[in-house]
């Protein structure tokens, strides 16, 4: 049976919180701090985690495309412009999971390359989470030590109470939140079709960074980590397919608003840490931000932004450690280790695509290096007899 029967229970929906510490600051930061209309923008990340809950029944994220986000807040660009980053991002998710293309691609990927990605991408989320803890450090060490306290047992919503705990810990200690100013009403927001210039610009400073990254852990990772998770019930949950999906998603909803989109490794990873095991975790934060959505007077957007950023880091310092020290890790061969290295580090300091290259080179130069050492020692194995 592909995924689980859908079940809502305590743990679905401490699992279905888990993934905030990614999802909120950088959509919320983008809405606030870009001037993005709020509506079409939660409708969209509703639309695709529903549309991912129905069709994976796991626990499947659905996140910001962060090269994407990270441009939009640095860089800037029109409306325009990032709808069509979004669509040329999910027409080409589309032809690379039609033709296979990302399958052989994918099949290229040897594991210790795989659990470099891994370890860099952990270490990435873990060095973000510590710049958002920063901002109230008592408040996240509060978190923090509420979450590693109430995770021991499942009957208690942890991430929920940690997260009530961190928002009243934050009006108490007079944290500001984001403010949002006046930001553009309406369930759509249909932008100007753009220049050729905007395109030319969406395309290098948008769209080429975000395919690395999306190839990588968007599909690749997360393909993996949801047979590790799951098994035989997540053998729907392929590259081919988490391709498809992300480039229907971003192709239908960009063009209306939405951010561009796609799955996650450090989603699935913190989805399944805080406990979620069916695409039923998925569905009810789909359900939420409609709801969050469609509150009159942008009531659902300040009750979202009333949570800390620190309280956020702790939750993502946790999915962090779930990322990136995994079996794969553990388990690998003393010679794979700089291999590893060698790829979580150009992930960390570079980005995952050059983390990819320098990895697989490694990789190479190990297989060539373990050749040549078995053929040394067969030959004085045949001199010594």
């Amino acid at each position: 049976m592909r995924g689980k029967r859908l079940v809502f229970t305590l743990r679905e929906v401490n699992g279905a919180l888990g993934d905030l510490g990614t999802l909120l600051p950088m959509m919320l930061g983008t809405i606030a701090l870009v001037g993005l209309a709020p509506t079409p923008v939660l409708l969209g990340f509703a639309a695709f985690y529903i549309a991912s809950a129905l069709y994976y029944r796991l626990p499947v994220p659905v996140q910001p495309m962060k090269a994407v986000a990270a441009a939009l807040l640095t860089a800037g660009i029109s409306p325009g412009g990032l709808a069509a980053s979004g669509v040329i991002i999910g027409v080409t998710l589309l032809i690379l999971g039609w033709t296979g293309g990302v399958n052989r691609m994918a099949r290229l990927v040897p594991q210790s390359v795989l659990a470099g990605l891994q370890l860099g991408l952990g270490l990435a989320l873990a060095h973000m989470s510590l710049e958002l803890m920063a901002s109230a450090p008592l408040i996240a060490i509060v978190t923090l030590i509420l979450l590693s306290g109430l995770l021991k047992s499942s009957r208690y919503p942890a991430t929920l109470l940690a997260l009530v705990a961190a928002s009243l810990m934050a009006q108490a200690l007079d944290v500001p939140g984001l403010d949002f100013g006046a930001l553009p009403t309406g369930l759509v927001s249909i932008p100007t079709w753009p220049s050729l210039a905007e395109i030319e610009r969406a395309i290098s400073v948008f769209v080429l960074p975000q395919l690395s990254l999306t190839f990588t852990n968007a599909i690749l990772l997360t393909a993996l980590l949801a047979g590790d998770y799951f098994g035989d019930q997540a053998s729907h949950v392929t590259p081919v397919r988490l391709s498809v999906s992300s480039g229907l998603a971003n192709l239908l909803l960009t063009p209306l608003g939405a951010l561009p989109m796609c799955h996650g490794a450090g989603g699935l990873a913190a989805h399944y840490r805080f406990g979620a095991r069916s695409g039923a975790a998925t569905l009810m934060v789909g359900g939420a931000l409609i709801t969050f959505a469609l509150l009159p007077g942008g009531v659902g957007l300040r009750v979202l932004a009333a949570i800390p950023g620190a309280g956020l880091g702790a939750l993502l310092l946790v999915t962090a450690g779930q990322l990136a020290f995994t079996r794969r890790l553990i388990d690998g061969r003393p010679s794979c280790w700089p291999v590893i290295a060698v790829t979580a580090g150009f992930t960390v300091f570079v980005d995952p695509f050059w983390g990819l290259l320098a990895g697989g080179c490694a990789e190479i130069a190990r297989k060539r290096l373990v050749r040549w050492l078995y053929g040394r020692d067969e030959a004085r194995a045949g001199r010594d007899s």
